[in-house]
């Protein structure tokens, strides 16, 4: 009885020691090649969504994808960038003149980012490397990111973000490089978080109002929403709000200064943004010196000063907290802290340019 219990009991060790490789091998396999479902967040390839004819790295809109640009962009390590609109037919968004339009449910707004291989010829050899979509469900905006195949026939919806190596010939014919970051959909959040709600940047008065190139010819893109049915309550006087261009070289320095800090930074720094607790507000409306950075101390002192006390100091860029953040790329320094690894060369040097000229 012992001998055949001590036989069973070695048979049935023996057995259960066999089926663990097995259950183990059969999970692991199965884990590699489960395919991530991500239906229930969009669809899973750009081309899906229907907003352009043809190839479809030519992004030439279907009927009702409105292009649009915006008179001061914001910098994405010198990414090219375009843009466009869907609005529900039969539905508009609503004019403000201070802040981004009131958008109908199932708007969808559609950025491609970009970079010419050379960019004295811009419009020739485009590498696209992402596709960010906003698209309004349920009173609420959701973030979506679509990665280019390097064959640049498809976009494929990856919420994890990705990086990716770009070098191209700058317009001065020197070749740059970057790493160039996909956000992931929470990184979204850090631009586009207004209070608690996600919301678009972009899509104001004073950024829209501007000439575009529209295939029946240049117009105002407020008059032409307006008359296409895209845009309710524009006022019929056509005195409206405007940002600067701020690579407009006939605008005054202060202007265009203002224009690159609301555009790069105010998306945080206003009122009811991520930085508000900072206490500096950087819109280019905004009046008071105080508010926007002229002899103000920071909340919360650290690296990020640089050793510097105040945010702005008349006349002195190298003293100003400002200027020594716009110019580092170091992580836990640099402003704005998402979306680039470069340094805005042109904008570095039109902000030192604007504190220069303060007295």
């Amino acid at each position: 009885m012992k001998a055949t219990g001590l036989f069973v009991g070695i048979f049935f060790s023996m057995a259960l020691i066999s089926c663990k490789p097995k259950a183990v091998e059969t999970v692991v396999v199965e884990e590699k090649l489960a395919p991530s479902d991500l239906s229930s967040l969009g669809k899973p390839r750009l081309s899906d969504y229907g907003f352009f004819v043809g190839a479809l790295r030519q992004l030439d809109p279907a009927a009702g994808v409105i292009p649009y640009n915006l008179n001061s962009p914001l910098f994405s390590d010198y990414a090219f960038k375009k843009r466009f609109v869907k609005i529900p037919r039969g539905t508009k968004a609503k004019y403000n003149p201070d802040d981004v339009f009131e958008f109908p449910e199932g708007t969808m707004l559609i950025k491609n980012f970009y970079y010419p291989k050379d960019f004295r010829t811009p419009d020739e050899n485009n590498h696209i490397l992402e596709t960010r979509l906003l698209i309004k469900e349920k009173s609420a905006w959701k973030t979506l990111p679509y990665v280019w195949n390097d064959e640049q026939t498809e976009a494929f919806l990856d919420v994890a973000g990705e990086n990716k190596a770009v070098s191209w010939t700058h317009v001065d014919g020197s070749v740059r490089k970057v790493n160039y970051s996909v956000p992931n959909t929470n990184q979204c959040k850090g631009c586009h978080l207004r209070g608690d709600r996600i919301s678009p940047i972009g899509l104001s008065a004073r950024q829209l109002n501007g000439d575009y190139p529209y295939s029946t010819g240049r117009k105002n893109q407020l008059v032409y929403w307006s008359e296409h049915n895209l845009l309710e309550g524009l006022p019929l006087q056509r005195t409206l709000p405007r940002l600067t261009a701020y690579d407009d070289t006939r605008a005054p320095v202060d202007l265009r200064a203002r224009a690159w800090l609301e555009v790069n930074c105010a998306h945080c720094h206003r009122s009811d943004g991520p930085a508000r607790n900072s206490g500096l507000h950087l819109l280019a409306d905004i009046t008071s010196p105080a508010e926007y950075g002229v002899g103000k101390a920071p909340v919360a002192a650290g690296k990020g000063t640089g050793g510097r006390l105040f945010s702005i100091v008349p006349g002195k860029p190298d003293e100003s907290i400002l200027q020594f953040r716009i110019e580092s790329t170091e992580p836990g320094i640099m402003m704005p802290e998402m979306g680039r690894k470069l340094q805005h060369d042109e904008g570095v040097k039109l902000v030192r340019e604007w504190i220069s000229a303060m007295k």
